[in-house]
């Protein structure tokens, strides 16, 4: 046997071969030896480990330089298809890799261009989400392609899909449900909506929005959130439509294509806005891949404008010691003044023996597990050994389990692995990529998709320094075994974003009823929460609510903390979660009723927060943190625990502390305008009349309110400049009239541009809103622009989309423009090539114009169901009825309906010029093709 490579923390005597194969599987120590009647079973089980374990190593010390960037999973399957031989040693092995139709969904990481784009295409793949930002594209590649896509210099690794998860609680032991087809659920979603609109009974409101205050401080205060924007990232908001018909919710900004599937945004938002009823609304999805998530957290603050941002999203490859691209991507938007709210996780926690998790040094001990290299690492503290850390029985089938070790993200050169086996030593899942020095320190099993007993874990180094640990069962735990293999967890099982510094890690307390199962069999009674009363110093936190502190050993460039240490004295220790809020409330939406998990505690938390800028506009974010952070009520542990944080947050102490107050908001609205000759169009020379209404939206009266109307336009002049619309009350208007006088060598088709100016006594004044004056009179003549090209596919389940080109000419200036899907014969065929697009549920469809200036509109958007094929459809902004309106049983689509987004945003600058129409397809399982579409464009009238 070889002698371990660095000296252990304890004397160690020398092993027989036998005592540490029978160690390996967890049946002998050095200090135990396995009883006589226990001897044919560790016998095989050493057999099976030596034998197992050292066919996997054959296979990654054979890999060449192109296999080591590919995952060892992916690779392993590669080897099984091509080479039975290869794993015939792995009766019981489970890969974890999803193959369909010989594709499986791929996270390749690379420096993204369009070479690699089209390469990829071209090798078959269907790309699924691309980030040029942070160097990545989801693609569901064929297994023909891995290896010819990992060879290319641009690529550094191919691997299976990141995982990912929200933080809703549900009950461990329940059966799946069937998958619900597209057509079930969006019959599902309309039977709901027609019964929102028949019945009206009446809000369905959050037991948290009682429990944290929050009513009791828009009574008695009066701050609503008005003037704050929140936004959320999840899974989906299926049933937005259906909340917004009963009432539960008002208009919400969607990322165009980020709609996402599933439901538990639409429950986020609901929360939100029962605690902060007049703040806006807006979300993204998260389920895109990771790196399309940290693009969507990004896009949420810097295209949306959200002041505050709450997600309730881990992904597995989030590393604990130093903040990957989504933590980056929050700490972006956190530098640019956005609050940032996360739940800290559902994982469980050292105190209440829910988790699955343990960090700590390497320890090496001694026993070799592997064929060629590679010492198990020793989990026992004591002076005994035990290199296998057990699962429970009850842990869930398809449990991700995660390695990670303090190295820095991308420059790994110290080399461990990660191995599953069964109580007879059989090898059921592994994960041994290469680190080389410039990969990361990752390695994921899963737990098999049917459960399992006797699961227990091995990590090995196989080669390089000793480094810090952290082993992770998502919501799985380490129990003692029934072999004898005692288990050993610590805390810190919160990582990832919410981990950031700046972020907002939110625990979970119960408002109401307790959760209604148990998490494993033989637990103690889940808490109940206090409701109708408020939290107080008795509140309990979840027994499934992770734990902090996190130990982080590097900024997010890779900089170490504590050079040279990268050990358990080393680094910083960040105080996660940092606070606790609501869960288990009720909601309107099917299947969250109640709602349990961090998911719902950080929607809470966050539009608590919302009040708090709503009623202190300008805050510094420091101010709003020592608010929430110092106010909140002790519970579980005394002082700051690694469980609930600070304490649970109540709206009223915390709008106390910071001295809120409810604040006016009046805000300028769209103008009536009546030229002076007292025709319908504005010419040049014209003098018009411009009547600008003004709405109080605040919560508080607005006083001393008055606009001040200017005009970047060059030779516009504006009579009076300032006019006083005195005192608004909460909700009241007024109206004002203007002159504005148009220069008579204003050319034609160029608007003019007003800026209304509203000043009244509050912190959110100043506020200035943007007005366009069409200039001259619209021609008569349309000019109609088509796609001339050949069909172009439409990916199926893909934000990348297909796009066609639209070019136009001769026109300079438009008054009028729309868009029309064409056709020759309209018909519900499948793959039918006289429609404009032939699409199998068009439900799935978003349609998306972009003008040459950059302006986009998106022109449709998850209508018309089941219904197949757009055909002589014209999109205007004149029309009557939107395409929200059609329903599966109007196939073909034919006929004029408004777009989503106004075309008239998209006329501000001349329309020569390449325009382009995409398609993305948001679904899985039906697919189609862009064939003819046309720009239909109107000028204006030369004087």
């Amino acid at each position: 046997m070889r002698t371990p490579a660095h000296a252990s923390r304890r004397s160690r005597g020398l092993l027989t071969a036998a005592a540490c194969l029978l160690a390996v599987v967890g049946l002998a120590s050095p200090a135990v030896a396995a009883p006589p009647d226990e001897d044919s079973k560790a016998s095989q089980a050493m057999e099976n480990a030596a034998r197992q374990i050292g066919a996997l190593q054959d296979l990654k010390k054979a890999a060449t330089s192109t296999e080591a960037k590919v995952d060892s999973k992916l690779l392993v399957e590669l080897k099984a298809r091509s080479n039975r031989a290869a794993t015939a040693a792995l009766p019981r092995l489970q890969n974890g890799v999803e193959v369909s139709g010989n594709k499986t969904l791929v996270d390749i990481r690379a420096t993204v261009s369009d070479d690699l784009l089209k390469a990829l295409t071209t090798s078959g793949a269907t790309l699924k989400s691309v980030s040029t930002r942070y160097g990545t594209v989801r693609a569901e590649l064929p297994l023909s392609a891995i290896a010819r896509t990992a060879a290319r210099a641009d690529v550094r690794k191919v691997e299976v899909a990141d995982g990912a998860m929200t933080a809703r609680q549900l009950n461990p032991d329940a059966k799946p449900a069937a998958p619900e087809s597209k057509e079930a659920k969006r019959a599902r979603i309309e039977k709901n909506t027609r019964a929102a609109l028949a019945d009206r009974a009446g809000p369905v409101n959050s037991a948290g929005d009682r429990t944290h205050n929050a009513d009791s401080v828009r009574r008695d205060i009066g701050v609503t959130g008005v003037g704050v924007k929140i936004c959320a990232l999840s899974d989906g908001i299926d049933s937005l439509g259906t909340s917004q018909a009963a009432g539960e919710l008002p208009a919400v900004d969607v990322l165009p294509t980020q709609a996402g599937a599933g439901d538990e945004g639409t429950a986020m938002l609901e929360i939100i806005h029962d605690v902060a009823p007049t703040a806006e609304l807006g979300f993204a999805t998260a389920f895109n891949g990771d790196a399309s998530f940290a693009d969507n957290i990004r896009a949420l603050r810097f295209e949306l404008d959200c002041d505050i941002i709450v997600d309730d999203i881990i992904y597995f490859k989030e590393a604990p010691f130093q903040d990957w691209i989504i933590a980056q991507a929050v700490n972006d938007v956190i530098a640019d003044g956005a609050l940032y709210f996360s739940s800290a996780g559902n994982e469980g926690n050292v105190v209440d023996g829910t988790a699955g998790h343990w960090e700590g040094d390497y320890v090496n001990s001694g026993q070799v597990i592997g064929k060629f290299a590679g010492y198990a690492h020793d989990f026992d503290p004591s002076a005994n050994t035990q290199v296998l850390q057990p699962i429970s029985d009850a842990s869930s089938a398809g449990v991700p389990v995660l390695l990670n070790w303090s190295d820095p993200i991308g420059r790994s050169g110290n080399d461990y692995d990660l191995y599953m086996l069964d109580a007879a030593g059989n090898v059921l899942a592994a994960s041994q990529d290469y680190q080389t020095g410039t990969q990361d320190a990752y390695e994921r099993v899963n737990t098999p998709v049917f459960g399992g007993t006797g699961l227990r874990l091995a990590v090995v180094k196989f080669a390089g320094a000793d480094r810090y640990l952290s082993l992770t069962a998502l919501r799985g735990r380490f129990s003692d075994s029934a072999d004898g293999l005692k288990a050993f967890n610590t805390p810190g099982v919160t990582f990832g974003h919410s981990a950031a510094r700046g972020a907002y890690s939110v625990a979970a307390a119960p408002a109401d009823e307790p959760l209604p199962f148990d998490l494993e069999p033989g637990d103690p009674p889940n808490p109940s929460g206090p409701y109708p009363d408020a939290f107080n110093e008795d509140s309990a936190v979840e027994r499934f609510t992770s734990d902090g502190p996190r130990r982080v050993f590097y900024e997010a460039d890779g900089t170490p903390i504590t050079p040279g240490n990268v050990s358990s004295t080393g680094g910083e220790v960040r105080q996660k979660p940092d606070i606790t809020a609501a869960d288990g409330v009720m909601t309107s939406v099917d299947g969250f009723d109640p709602f349990f998990g961090t998911s719902a505690a950080a929607p809470h938390a966050a539009a608590i927060a919302g009040l708090v800028l709503s009623g202190n506009p300008g805050i510094d974010p420091a101010e709003v943190r020592e608010a929430l952070t110092s106010t909140a009520i002790d519970i579980v542990e005394e002082g700051v625990d690694g469980r609930s944080g600070h304490g649970v947050v109540l709206a009223d102490r915390v709008l106390d502390y910071t001295g809120a107050s409810p604040q006016p908001l009046a805000q300028a609205r769209g103008p009536k305008i009546r030229p002076s000759d007292g025709g319908q169009y504005i010419d040049p020379g014209d003098t018009v009349a411009v009547e600008l209404p003004v709405t109080n939206v605040g919560d508080a009266t607005a006083v001393s309110t008055s606009v001040v109307l200017t005009s970047p336009t060059p030779g516009v002049t504006i009579t009076p400049r300032s006019r006083s619309y005195g005192t608004l009350e909460k909700g009241e208007t007024a109206v004002r009239s203007f002159e504005v006088r148009v220069p008579t060598s204003h050319p034609v088709g160029v608007p003019v541009v007003l800026n209304a100016r509203v000043t009244f006594a509050g912190a959110f004044s100043p506020n200035t809103t943007t007005f366009s004056l069409e200039v001259g009179r619209p021609s008569d003549v349309t000019v109609d622009f088509a796609y001339t090209g050949a069909p172009v596919a439409i990916p199926d389940a893909s934000t990348v989309g297909a796009s066609v080109q639209i070019p136009v000419s001769g026109v300079g200036r438009a008054s009028k423009l729309t868009f029309s899907i064409d056709g020759t014969t309209c018909s519900t065929a499948i793959g039918a090539t006289t429609v404009g697009i032939d699409h199998t549920y068009v439900g799935d469809l978003v349609g998306v114009l972009t003008a040459p200036s950059g302006a986009t509109a998106q022109v449709f958007g998850g209508a018309g169901a089941g219904g197949n094929n757009l055909c002589q459809v014209v999109f205007d902004d004149a029309a009557e009825a939107p395409f929200s309106s059609v329903g599966s049983g109007d196939a073909p689509f034919t006929g004029t309906y408004r777009p989503i987004d106004p075309f008239a945003g998209l006329r501000g600058e001349a329309v020569d010029g390449a325009w382009t129409f995409s398609a993305f397809d948001v679904a899985r399982a039906d697919t189609g093709s862009i064939r003819a579409v046309s720009l239909h464009i109107n000028g204006y009238v030369t004087p």
